[in-house]
Parts: C-alpha cells; structure tokens; sequence
C-alpha cells in the first residue's frame, strides 16, 4: 500500500452497534481514507442494505464537495457482500461517480484497516452507544463521535494530528493557494450544529437538527 496518495483509496463496511443497554442492535457504515485515515462519510440504519450504503456515500461526496476534493477516479475497496456487488452501489459508484472498485476475496482478511477502525471506534463509544435508547439517539452520538474523530482524535500512524490536521498539512505542500478548513467548517460541511469541544465529542443531543442517515425499516 506504500505510495498510495492522499484521497486515492477509501474503505468500508458494515458493522454492528449495540445500543438500548445492548439489547438492541443497529448497522454502521464509515467510509474511510486509506491515508488520511479520514470518515468521509458514515450511516447509521437498522439494516446493512443498499439504502443504507448510498446515503453514507451521498454524505461522503458532500464532505468531497465542502472540503473541494475530486472523487473521481478513488478506488473505493470492500467485501463481497450482496449489496457490494449489487447494481445500485456498483452503478452509482462506477458509472455515475467514475469511482474504481476493489473486492476482498477474504473477507475481513483483505481488509483489515476498515475492520482496525470499526473495531477501535465501537470500543471507544461502546459505553456511549449503549446508553441511547432510540435509534434517533445513537445515531446523533454517532455523528458527534464521527466528528470528533475527525477533528480531534490523534492519529499515531498520520503523526499523531486528527486526519482533518493531517489533510491540511498535506495539501499544503501540493496546492499553490492556501488551502486550509478548521474544524467548526468541518462540522458544518457534515451538516451538523456547530457545538462545543465537549458536546461534539458525545455527540448532539438527541433530537436536536440533524442532517442524519439512518436506514430503511
């Protein structure tokens, strides 16, 4: 993976959430910078489903939009499950987005930064996650985790900056202008409140306004 650059590969996949105390069960899917270790964009639903999957692809190309990167042309790199290989996500993304698609052939084994992050990110909210008791609920703690992730949490394998600080750093040394967003322009290119440190580390509250994606029933 050495010489990939900056915006060339994303990753994801779907993943379980316990919420309600863990008696109730919804569906993640991040999508992650292979460099920058950055969340593009996310979902929160009930089901893995197709629905599911293109609302955090929607989210992503916005974050593209907000934050002027092109995505045409990444290689956007996950399993073989059936909404992967189904014709709405690979029509969207090959056909309609110019994006590149790679599968792994083992599984979790050929991917193992998607299931690095998805295993340290519920770990780190697990305790937050199992406290919402709506799905409403998890999915604004979810967005305030995201954010903060992004805007705060440090990174050993990118110099130890959030993926935010990272991508300005590099693109500082590409683009002759000034290039620089902080992290309240990231919050609202996401579409969420501008809210304190704190409050974006927990998340919104719930209820607040939100431009959220949750799944089909």
């Amino acid at each position: 993976m050495e010489g990939i650059g900056l915006f060339q590969v994303l990753y994801t996949d779907f993943t379980e959430l316990l919420y309600a105390d863990g008696h109730r069960k919804a569906t993640l899917m991040p999508i992650i910078g292979h460099t920058s270790k950055m969340a593009f964009g996310w979902a929160v639903g009930e089901s893995g489903n197709t629905v599911l999957a293109l609302q955090a692809w929607e989210r992503a190309k916005e974050t593209f939009r907000q934050l002027d990167i092109l995505y045409a042309g990444m290689i956007m790199h996950h399993d073989r499950d059936p909404v992967y290989t189904g014709y709405e996500w690979t029509s969207q993304l090959l056909l309609k987005d110019g994006l590149r698609v790679s599968y792994a052939l083992r599984g979790a084994k050929d991917n193992p930064e998607m299931e690095s992050f998805n295993g340290r990110f519920k770990t780190e909210g697990h305790s937050l996650f199992v406290e919402t008791r709506t799905l409403d609920e998890l999915i604004a703690v979810v967005d305030g985790r995201m954010c903060y992730y992004n805007t705060e949490r440090r990174h050993s394998s990118i110099g130890y900056v959030p993926p935010l600080t990272y991508i300005e750093r590099m693109r500082s040394h590409f683009d002759t202008q000034s290039w620089a967003v902080d992290s309240t322009a990231l919050w609202t290119a996401f579409g969420l409140p501008i809210l304190p440190t704190a409050l974006r580390r927990r998340g919104p509250a719930p209820g607040g306004p939100l431009n959220t994606a949750r799944g089909s029933q």
